[in-house]
């Protein structure tokens, strides 16, 4: 399985209404050095909706990174119920823990 389909497939695991963070996806496949590999996975994601990468974020909460803009990432995540204020989510109210 390449890198990205190892994103993808723990990125799966992620329900609606949560958040992951790039380096914690990262360490979820067993590279935490990777983070920014993570981000360009996300960018060539062709399984979106089925892959979420709208519930990537920055690891202090942050909207960074979406192929398709912040605005739309920002719109996604609170059609799911994510707050997000000041162009950060609180990550101890929505973070989904991977394992």
């Amino acid at each position: 399985m390449s890198f990205n389909e190892k994103c993808y497939a723990v990125l799966r695991k992620v329900p609606c209404g949560k958040v992951t963070t790039y380096g914690a996806l990262a360490k979820a496949i067993g590279k935490p050095l990777a983070a920014r590999a993570v981000g360009n996975a996300m960018n060539k994601n062709l399984y979106a909706p089925q892959v979420p990468c709208h519930r990537v974020i920055g690891s202090d909460g942050k909207m960074v990174g979406f192929a398709s803009g912040i605005s739309k990432k920002i719109k996604m995540l609170k059609k799911e119920g994510v707050e997000v204020k000041n162009g950060r989510v609180d990550l101890d109210k929505f973070l989904f823990e991977l394992k």
